[in-house]
This record gives C-alpha cells, sequence and structure tokens, in this order.
C-alpha cells in the first residue's frame, strides 16, 4: 500500500467528458487545479458515455493513466467529475496514489482562502460532510473493537462507527456556531436596513473581477489577485453614488457544478446576494464564453433564491478587448433576456466608473430632480400620487389647480412622466444621455 499522508503536489489531471471536450472545461479544470497549489504533470482525457460504476473510466484507460502517472512521477491524481466513495477507493487502489475528484478540490482551494472566522467554520462543515460519505477509505483497523480489557469488555463498537459519531459530533458543534454567526449576521443586516441605504451585491463567475471593481468603487483593500476563488469572505462598505450612498458587499465567485456541499455551507455569505436589493453581475469582456459564464451564474443565484432580483450586467476587462470603449448598452424597456442592460468598464485602470456609477445611482433610485410644477385641477390622481410618494416640499392651492414643489427620485419621475397628465413631470427630467 502507498503511503496516504504524503502531501503530493504533482499532479496528474483526468479529464472525463461524454462527448465532445469543451476546451474551456480542460482550461478551467487546470485552473483549479494550478490555484490549489499543484503543479500539472500530464493531462488524460477520458470519453465516458456510461462511467463505470467502481472505477468511473475503463480498464483500458485505468492502464494509460498509471503508467502516465509513473513515467511523469506524478503523486497526485486529480478528476474533473463527481467520484463516489468506492470509486475514489479503487481508483487509490490502482493507481497507488491519492485521488482527489472536482468536489475535494474546490473544498482544498477554499481551505487555502478563507480568512474569517465564519469562513474557515463554513470550509471546515463542508470538507466534514465530504468526508463522512469517504471514512471507511482511510482505515485499515474498521474491525478493531474497543473490548478486551478491564472496564471495556462488551460488544464495543468499530473505529469506523466511533470516527463516525466524533465527525457528527464537529458537524453539529459547527452548526450551532454558525447559527450565532449567522444571527450576528442577520442583526448586521438589519441595520443597514434600517439607514435605509440600498443593498448592492457584486456577483459574477470566479476572476471575473468582483474583488478589483469592489477596491476601485469603494476604496477598500480587498484581497484581489488574478486566480480563481480569489475572495471567499464577504465584505460589505458603503458607496457614494450620485444621488445618494449605498451598500456594496463583494460575493465569492461562482463556477460551473459548484459542489452542493459549499453551497448548503456557505449560505450565509451567498445570503449578501440572495438578500440584496441589486446585483450588479460582473463578467469578463474578454472571455469567449462570457454568455455561457451569464448563464452560469444566473443558475446559481436560483439556486441560492436570488434569481428575481434586478441586476445590471457589468462587462469588465475592456482593457483586454482591441478597440473596446466605455459605453452603457440600454434595455430600452424591452423586455429581452439578451437585451439585458449593460455597461462596459475597465476596473483595472478605472475606466468606465464613473459611467457604472451614474447607471447604478439611476437604477437604485438615488439620482433626484427638484423644481416646481402646476397640476391642473383634473391632475388629483398624479397630486394624490406624489402625496404617497412624500416627493412634495411644498404646495400653494389657487383657481388654476396646484402649484407644487417636488423633490423626486428619477426612477420615480420617469415612471410618472409615462402616465396620464405626465408632461408636467416630464418637463422636470433631465435630457436622456447620447446612446453609446
Amino acid at each position: 500500500m502507498f503511503d496516504r499522508s504524503k502531501r503530493g503536489e504533482h499532479a496528474l489531471l483526468i479529464q472525463p467528458h461524454p462527448g465532445r471536450l469543451e476546451e474551456d472545461v480542460l482550461e478551467e479544470f487546470t485552473d483549479l487545479a494550478r490555484s490549489a497549489g499543484a503543479s500539472i504533470a500530464a493531462t488524460v482525457t477520458a470519453r465516458i458515455d456510461r462511467p463505470n460504476p467502481s472505477t468511473l473510466i475503463g480498464s483500458g484507460k485505468l492502464d494509460e493513466v498509471k503508467a502516465m502517472a509513473d513515467a511523469t512521477g506524478a503523486d497526485l491524481v486529480l478528476v474533473n467529475h463527481a467520484l463516489t466513495p468506492v470509486q475514489e477507493r479503487n481508483l487509490e487502489r490502482f493507481l497507488e496514489r491519492r485521488v482527489i475528484d472536482r468536489t475535494g478540490l474546490i473544498l482544498d482551494i477554499f481551505a487555502q482562502r478563507a480568512h474569517s472566522h465564519e469562513g474557515k467554520l463554513q470550509v471546515e462543515l463542508a470538507q466534514l460532510r465530504h468526508l463522512a460519505t469517504r471514512l471507511v477509505r482511510g482505515w485499515t483497523h474498521l474491525e478493531r473493537q474497543r473490548g478486551g480489557s478491564i472496564g471495556l469488555r462488551g460488544p464495543g463498537e468499530t473505529q469506523l462507527e466511533t470516527d463516525r459519531r466524533l465527525l457528527q459530533k464537529r458537524v453539529e458543534q459547527l452548526q450551532k456556531r454558525l447559527e450565532k454567526v449567522e444571527v450576528q449576521r442577520t442583526q448586521m443586516r438589519r441595520a443597514r436596513v434600517r439607514s435605509e441605504m440600498p443593498r448592492v451585491a457584486l456577483v459574477g463567475y470566479t476572476n471575473a473581477g468582483k474583488s478589483t471593481l469592489f477596491n476601485a468603487l469603494t476604496g477598500a483593500g480587498a484581497y484581489a489577485a488574478d486566480q480563481l476563488f480569489a475572495t471567499l469572505d464577504p465584505t460589505v462598505r458603503r458607496i457614494a453614488l450620485p444621488g445618494g450612498n449605498a451598500m456594496l458587499a463583494d460575493t465569492v465567485g461562482f463556477v460551473r457544478d459548484l459542489p452542493h456541499e459549499l453551497v448548503a455551507a456557505f449560505r450565509s455569505t451567498l445570503s449578501e446576494a440572495r438578500e440584496a436589493d441589486f446585483l450588479l453581475h460582473l463578467v469578463d469582456a474578454a472571455d469567449p464564453l462570457r454568455e455561457e459564464r451569464i448563464a452560469q451564474v444566473d443558475e446559481v443565484l436560483e439556486a441560492v433564491g436570488a434569481g428575481e432580483l434586478p441586476q445590471l450586467l457589468v462587462f469588465n476587462k475592456i482593457d483586454r478587448i482591441e478597440g473596446a470603449e466605455v459605453r452603457h448598452d440600454a434595455q430600452d424597456g424591452v423586455p429581452d433576456e439578451a437585451r439585458r442592460e449593460r455597461v462596459w468598464i475597465s476596473a483595472r485602470d478605472g475606466r468606465g466608473l464613473d459611467l457604472l456609477q451614474s447607471v447604478l445611482g439611476k437604477r437604485l433610485g438615488l439620482q433626484h430632480v427638484t423644481g416646481r410644477v402646476r397640476l391642473p385641477p383634473s391632475a388629483g390622481r398624479l397630486r394624490s400620487r406624489l402625496h404617497q410618494l412624500e416627493v412634495i416640499r411644498s404646495e400653494q392651492a389657487d383657481e388654476e389647480g396646484w402649484l407644487i414643489e417636488v423633490d423626486i427620485p428619477i426612477a420615480e419621475a420617469e415612471k410618472l412622466a409615462a402616465g396620464a397628465d405626465g408632461q408636467v413631470i416630464r418637463a422636470l427630467l433631465p435630457e436622456r444621455e447620447p446612446e453609446w
């Protein structure tokens, strides 16, 4: 038997695929391995139309992997697929090396990146839940009974049962600690709600530049690096926007096939997105598969209950696209998913940040217009609506109706301007910015 205690960072990658291999899948897997600190010895692709229940891949491919691992000196095998405990154990026995599946790899990266108390608790909880199904793998003394000595006679229990009991106890302890942290986080959110500042969450595929944009908008020092899952711990800061302030939260990056253990363990972190008023959905504009990334992030948002929140697509890294310019693609009221409102920026060099802040302030209703309007007697419904919105600063009645001074958010003013008697409100609105 090989020694599993040896850490091993020289990895051979196995990329299973059911049909045509998508190049970006293999590239992302390689980035994940490097983010975990592994050096890549070699990569083996394996077509699996029907996964082998005992080893995932077929016997012929297994021989090829074993020969490649021996030839390259790889002491670790990473599989870009979820493995059952049986598959993982059988692969280790045959290859005589540690085998880690996609879930285990992402968990390892998260364990390296978590710095806050909450983040460390969440990662440990996810790891223990993942380990619970694999306890049998690591023990050679499973049938040894605790019995036969004075005070310990009787049926006893196997070492495996003892370990499962201790593991379950630790899981319960972590869950209680996280519940306390969640209470504290909820209290902080309520305080932000009471401050009447809108809450904005930065979401997006991992390595889209969320932390770089967060730092650029807030002046914070959140860790930012060109690597997957650079940020795990959520950070919340106040940002100044035209017309007022908002709270901006930087969240963990999403990735395709995010393990269920992580979605469950990071519920409090992901709740920053779920309980936000608005989402800034950051996209790597230079990524040729950016539309697929958008769809994958939307799937995760649906899974955590944030799918219905209003969002603005922010196409970042235009500095990597030749000839790309800062611009704003307005939706113009067309309810077409492919024509969602988009802003094109570069967070790294600061291009387009003023435009982004202006659009965000407008979407949040922070920009106000003030002025005096004359309402005729026939505009009683509009006057009533203005009172409901609490935007009237002064009002004088005479024979011609009402002379009203208002201070109203642009977003509300535009809604009123589109209705009956809206021409008086329309006169307050600034001229539309030119289309880019």
